[in-house]
């Protein structure tokens, strides 16, 4: 039995799509568990869209995400010879033709199709004419040429068996006028010299299938297994595309998603293992099977991704958290001062507990982070003669103490509490707003607790 191998096939014509992510991982996945092999292939023969920016692009995701592939990425563009081979091999044992149909003859069909509301399949017009009857002047493309009688059935590992009438599958086109190869052609031919055991894609390559496994069958070579993967769609059920927002890695790892929150989301779109929810990556590799795919279309859910991205924020080591903070802030905020790290180090254990993010993290640990505080103007209006009073007293009972730890901060806001008759709120909201800028935040004793007791001071005698 052949070792499994999978790939994944990108093209860098755009930034990496989550649905191309999600189908990276299942053929990762798939090949892990079996000891096999994955590999990237980079289809880049539509020269005029690839471009290098997003090749790298497409890398990073991969990398960034935690998806590695064997070897050198496989270049597609540097094996068009053999493509073309492949199609001058066809020519030659009869399963394709040389077609002459000017580009108006073929819009002119095409025309027709859309006035009588069907499908545009080409009239196979050349497919059993002469060369010797071929016009002057007409470089030909040259098209496979399909079964046309009875049907074919696809034996797909998720979607069951899919059948398809043969004559719905025009003679398409593997060599365009201009020499170069089609998709279908070029498909198909790095797919065999890959030594392809498993074809995992998204379900919108279905006919591509039935065109490849033609392809397969006409130069004799073995077909390998093929496996069709829902489509993701957004939360109201459409198609998801590039346009649509947050369909790119970067869109979430600027808003602080963690990769392993991300992988652990797109593993559990469209797939389960009984009814487990979190899966460390060992777990998604032993676990994974193409049994657990489902045959509908999954909905891409921010809000799912949030509440897990939350789950590992609060339950990863506070060591990987913080250095996952720090090349966040680096990438999209600004790097981290090193004598502010320590600080914000040991902060981490009360700023993650209403965070969603990464961002969160940040925005809730800017009172630490910088030396000169951004007040919410609102919130300074909250600021009042007795708050003052309030604060005055704290300043002072506060300058006592030689350690601010939680039980002797206690007996001094109770005291407060009595000596103003207010409520908590009455004495910790000002404090909140003169020590972090704002009356939203972390909780008073963990404020306190993670400045310096000299700058508590500082920050509460400005008022």
């Amino acid at each position: 039995m052949k070792k499994v191998a999978t790939r994944f096939a990108p093209s860098p014509t755009g930034a990496l799509h989550i649905g191309g992510v999600r189908t990276a991982l299942f053929n990762w996945l798939y090949s892990k568990n079996h000891n096999g092999k994955f590999y990237l292939r980079v289809e880049d023969t539509d020269k005029e869209r690839s471009k290098d920016e997003f090749k790298d692009q497409i890398i990073q995701s991969l990398k960034w995400i935690g998806i590695d592939y064997d070897g050198e990425e496989y270049i597609q563009s540097k094996k068009v010879d053999d493509h073309i081979k492949v199609a001058n091999e066809l020519l030659k044992n009869g399963n394709a033709y040389k077609c002459y149909c000017s580009s108006e003859e073929i819009e002119e069909q095409k025309k027709r199709a859309r006035q009588k509301k069907i499908p545009y399949i080409y009239d196979r017009k050349w497919r059993d004419k002469s060369e010797n009857d071929a016009p002057k002047g007409i470089k030909p493309v040259i098209r496979f040429k399909s079964k046309i009688d009875g049907t074919s059935i696809l034996k797909d590992l998720v979607q069951g068996d899919v059948e398809i009438e043969n004559n719905t599958i025009e003679d398409f086109i593997i060599l365009r006028n201009d020499g170069t190869p089609t998709y279908n052609l070029s498909a198909s031919v790095d797919d065999h010299q890959m030594n392809m055991t498993h074809i995992i894609r998204g379900d919108d390559h279905k006919i591509n299938t039935f065109k490849q496994i033609q392809i397969y069958q006409a130069m004799k070579w073995g077909l390998p297994s093929f496996a069709h993967i829902p489509l993701i769609h957004t939360i109201e059920g459409k198609k998801l595309s590039k346009r649509d927002k947050a369909s790119t890695l970067d869109d979430y790892s600027k808003i602080g998603i963690m990769p392993d929150a991300l992988r652990n989301y797109l593993l559990r779109l469209g797939w389960s293992y009984k009814d487990k929810e979190i899966f460390t990556l060992d777990e998604s590799i032993k676990f994974f099977n193409l049994d657990g795919i489902g045959k509908s279309p999954s909905k891409l859910d921010m809000s799912r991704i949030l509440s897990m991205n939350e789950h590992y924020i609060k339950n990863i080591d506070e060591n990987d958290l913080f250095n996952q903070l720090s090349e966040y802030c680096k990438l999209y905020k600004s790097e981290i001062n090193s004598n502010k790290k320590d600080k914000l180090k040991k902060s981490l254990t009360f700023l993650k507990n209403k965070a969603k993010t990464l961002e969160d993290i940040f925005n809730n640990a800017q009172y630490i982070l910088l030396d000169k505080i951004n007040f919410n103007p609102e919130d300074i209006k909250l600021i009042d003669d007795n708050a003052k009073r309030i604060i005055s007293d704290f300043i002072s009972q506060f300058k006592k103490i030689d350690r601010p730890t939680r039980e002797v901060l206690e007996p001094i806001i109770e005291n407060l509490i009595k000596l103003h008759k207010t409520n908590f709120k009455g004495v910790g909201q000002p404090l909140r707003i003169l020590l972090t800028g704002s009356k939203f935040g972390p909780g008073i004793y963990d404020i306190i607790q993670s400045l310096d007791k000299d700058e508590v001071i500082n920050r509460l005698e400005l008022s």
